[in-house]
């Protein structure tokens, strides 16, 4: 669903043969893989889920292996910007042999759940010692809730949560939030824009299971059941449904491009 806000900020920042991007939260590795194939030599990391690492690792890292080369005994060598994907903390993608990242991506998007502003601002703390003087940071975030169809999905999330709000818990995406991290984390605003990104879904079953894997919904299934989010996901979701069955929601997110002083 973020393939547009991927490659406007590729195609913004110029993305290509002379990066080297640190992917902060790199999940499946789709936002690696497309930045890859632009040339861009990338490092992925990731401390939540190793079943979406192990894709990211089968997407990159079998291609990268048969690249063209050998070692002078006739066997197929590894190149040297080959993809990394590293399960754990930033630090341990860091790579003393290696120059510095000149991009590091946050592309998932903060500021929709409560308490994930703290999360990314520590995550970019121990990012940015691994980034060039002024390497571009990239954050990424819903746009206003009025811009996104999704929105009025999403409130079923806070709704069902309640009355156990607190950290986990969806809320509308603020105005200043990537702002706000950039700062905390002692970044430099050097701009930002807004991006399309269509949510579309074969049918109401898929658009269930899509959004209830965002964990978004995760702390409103902990209060209440699986049956209940369901059934309530899906009465939200039909204003959404078009008559061919395909369920289709126009959103507008952003992102902020911030510099490492």
């Amino acid at each position: 669903m973020l393939v547009p806000l991927y490659e406007a900020v590729y195609e913004r920042l110029d993305v290509g043969g002379g990066t080297r991007m640190l992917g902060l939260g790199c999940g499946s590795g789709l936002a690696l893989l497309m930045a890859a194939s632009r040339g861009a030599a990338v490092t992925g990391v990731d401390s939540r889920s190793p079943e979406l690492l192990a894709l990211a690792r089968r997407r990159l890292l079998s291609e990268a292996s048969e690249e063209p080369g050998t070692d002078g005994a006739g066997s197929t060598r590894a190149r040297a910007d080959a993809p990394r994907i590293v399960e754990g903390s930033p630090g341990d993608a860091a790579d003393p042999t290696a120059p510095a990242f000149t991009l590091v991506t946050a592309f998932e998007p903060t500021g929709c759940l409560a308490g994930d502003q703290d999360e990314l601002a520590d995550l970019l703390a121990r990012a940015t010692p691994l980034a060039a003087r002024g390497a571009a940071v990239v954050l990424a975030g819903w746009g206003p809730p009025e811009r996104c169809a999704t929105t009025s999905v999403l409130r079923v999330a806070a709704k069902l949560a309640d009355p156990t709000r607190g950290p986990g818990c969806w809320r509308p995406a603020l105005r200043d939030d990537l702002e706000e991290v950039a700062q905390r984390a002692g970044l430099r605003p050097d701009g930002s824009g807004r991006v399309a990104c269509p949510f579309g879904y074969a049918d109401t079953g898929s658009a269930v299971r899509g959004l209830l894997s965002t964990g978004l919904f995760d702390a409103a299934v902990a209060a209440t059941d699986p049956e209940q989010v369901d059934k309530e996901l899906t009465e939200a979701l039909h204003p959404h449904q078009r008559p061919d069955g395909t369920v289709w929601m126009p959103n507008m997110f952003r992102y902020l491009i911030a510099r490492v002083p």
